[in-house]
């Protein structure tokens, strides 16, 4: 668990602990953004980004940004990966193979790393963004299926779905997990939302620059980010997807009882300050 949101959610009094993690935060950031700007003068990204955060996933990425769509109808499709520290050649996998590339000199979580890589779509011309892994669970080309809706003006968050499509692990627990959240967010938003856990979705601008403010997630960020965009309004809708395995190694994101634990955390607090905001601007 990142250090703030370990201090979030025991609620830990030290403010100045609290006040220096975030200097650092920010700094690390900052650096990682002047970077790019330095390797990308002057860097004008196409109307749709397709968005890459990865941590130690240079064994994997290669053929993930290989298989990388570069244009949907005629609409240009930009890479950008955002390299979240890490010890292995993901940044170098990644400069490599042509894309834009922001580098994190440590690791900050996948969240994190998300909501710099929003801000960097914004700030240079794209007007849809696309989430995947690096690990090769989703499958590049099923990027034009996303962001159709989009296109359409029918949705302005599409998420992809396993439950939908086919999903190819065997992790039973995992799917079992995946339903009763499901259940629970759907109870609780009046959506009807069939995987929510799933990293691989599309967004229009309006909505990155209406919900980013207000994601504060350094991990497990997916719950937060539905949540955020139901609450405030913005209809949401899904594809059927593939699930592959993961090309090599193990998730970075525990175990399934942590994961679980961690998932259902976020979706608690979510709801709670959405919630809670609502009525303060009722």
């Amino acid at each position: 668990m990142a250090p703030t949101q370990r201090h979030r959610w025991f609620g830990l009094g030290d403010t100045g602990q609290h006040t220096r993690i975030a200097a650092l935060r920010r700094f690390a950031v900052d650096t990682a953004l002047a970077e790019f700007e330095a390797r990308y003068p002057r860097v004008r990204l196409g109307p749709i980004v397709a968005l890459v955060a990865a941590f130690d996933e240079e064994k994997n990425i290669g053929g993930v940004l290989k298989a990388m769509p570069t244009m949907v109808g005629d609409l240009e499709v930009s890479t950008l990966v955002m390299v979240d520290g890490g010890t292995d050649n993901t940044a170098q996998v990644a400069l490599d193979a042509g894309v834009y590339t922001c580098v994190f000199p440590v690791n900050l979580g996948h969240g994190a790393a998300l909501r710099t890589g929003y801000q960097l779509a914004a700030d240079h011309g794209a007007r849809y963004v696309v989430t995947l892994d690096a690990d090769g669970q989703n499958d590049p080309a099923e990027l034009p299926t996303l962001v159709q809706p989009l296109l359409d003006d029918a949705a302005d968050l599409v998420i992809a779905s396993r439950r939908l499509g086919v999903d190819q692990t065997t992790d039973r627990f995992r799917r079992a997990g995946v339903k009763v959240y499901d259940r629970v967010l759907n109870a609780i938003l009046s959506q009807s939302v069939s995987d929510s856990s799933n990293g691989y979705r599309a967004f229009s601008i309006e909505v990155l620059n209406d919900i980013v403010p207000h994601l504060i997630q350094d991990q497990y960020q997916t719950a937060e980010v539905v949540i955020m965009t139901s609450g405030r309004g913005w209809r949401i809708t899904q594809r059927p997807t593939v699930w592959h395995p993961r090309a090599s190694g193990t998730s970075k994101k525990g175990g399934n009882l942590f994961f679980g634990f961690q998932y259902g955390r976020v979706i608690a607090t979510t709801w709670l300050r959405v919630t809670f905001g609502n009525r303060s601007r009722g």
